[in-house]
């Protein structure tokens, strides 16, 4: 069993700053590359930033220079440090995560989701 959880969204003013994180936790081997989508509301899901188990980022255009994301290996956990928030920004977090279980083979794995939603 692995799971995800997201914790750190909620409301924010824009300009403001929030820091969103995701944990894995279960019968875990390795995490590799893991990532933040978002999914506004009425829109698709896109991808938001990525982060390789090297510490290589990727980041969406829209996001550069305001988001920063990061991970800590030691503790399983991927961050993500969203500054000078705009009301674009608002919808569904998303956490995934490449995840070699205990005993099995690699899959990609989602969190449940968390909401942010930034006031004009």
């Amino acid at each position: 069993q692995v799971q995800l959880v997201e914790s750190g969204g909620g409301l924010a003013q824009a300009g403001g700053s929030l820091r969103l994180s995701c944990a894995a936790s279960g019968s875990i081997f390795r995490v590799n590359a893991m990532g933040w989508y978002r999914q506004p509301p009425g829109k698709q899901r896109e991808l938001v930033a990525g982060i390789t188990s090297g510490d290589i980022t990727n980041y969406a255009d829209s996001v550069k220079g305001r988001f920063t994301i990061s991970r800590d290996n030691a503790k399983n956990t991927v961050y993500l440090q969203m500054n000078s928030l705009k009301p674009e920004d608002t919808g569904v977090y998303y956490c995934n995560a490449a995840v070699i279980p205990r005993g099995s083979y690699g899959m990609s794995y989602w969190g449940k989701g968390t909401l942010v939603t930034v006031s004009s």
